[in-house]
């Protein structure tokens, strides 16, 4: 069973639909032992790091989600709550992964925020990049990002080059929204959905 963590986000709908069509069984929740059980999570987010947090910690999830073993996957505010912290209202994350969320810098032909389709470039070999040839197109909304850092799998450049997907060992997070990235994004929803514990330690 995948369950989707009940943060709030306005994707809700969507990414459990992404997930039907694949044939998974999902179910939308906020309550630990759903969370506990699940044999993988989805940590969707659309908003701010500081909404969805706040609904984390209402919800006492915050050392539930630190604590999983099982394959985790965040999907874009989902992805950058998964650092120590973010400009965006000055948030204190969940501090799995290592570093912050900075907004993207302005530039005279760049607007924010980034929204559409950009190319992805992979970094490494993760499970959950298998089958995704370079320069292959995913669809973003948002204004902050990670830098690229040793947890990066793949990158996008607008402006200023940023990790558009991240893992660490089980923990993984896309910048981008899958649900609404065609092709693509079904094929990296189907790696996650294979992805076993066993998969994930050595990433």
């Amino acid at each position: 069973m995948i369950v989707i963590v009940d943060s709030g986000g306005a994707n809700l709908v969507s990414i459990t639909s992404a997930f039907a069509r694949l044939g998974a069984d999902v179910l939308v929740s906020g309550l630990k032992q759903d969370i506990e059980r699940a044999s993988h999570v989805i940590l969707p987010g659309v908003g701010s790091a500081q909404n969805i947090m706040h609904r984390l910690r209402e919800l006492n999830l915050v050392d539930v989600l630190k604590s999983l073993t099982q394959p985790v996957l965040g999907i874009c505010v989902g992805m950058q709550i998964l650092f120590e912290f973010s400009e965006e209202g000055s948030t204190e994350c969940l501090g799995i992964l290592t570093g912050s969320i900075k907004k993207l810098p302005r530039a005279p032909d760049l607007t924010l925020p980034h929204m559409g389709w950009n190319t992805l470039q992979t970094m490494g070999a993760s499970p959950l990049m298998k089958n995704i040839l370079p320069d292959a197109y995913v669809y973003f909304v948002h204004s902050f990002a990670a830098t690229i850092s040793p947890n990066t799998i793949a990158q996008t450049h607008y402006g200023t080059p940023f990790s558009a997907a991240v893992q660490q060992r089980n923990f993984m997070g896309v910048q981008f929204h899958p649900e609404r990235s065609g092709e693509i994004g079904c094929q990296i929803l189907k790696n996650f959905c294979n992805l076993t514990v066993e998969s994930t330690l050595t990433v």
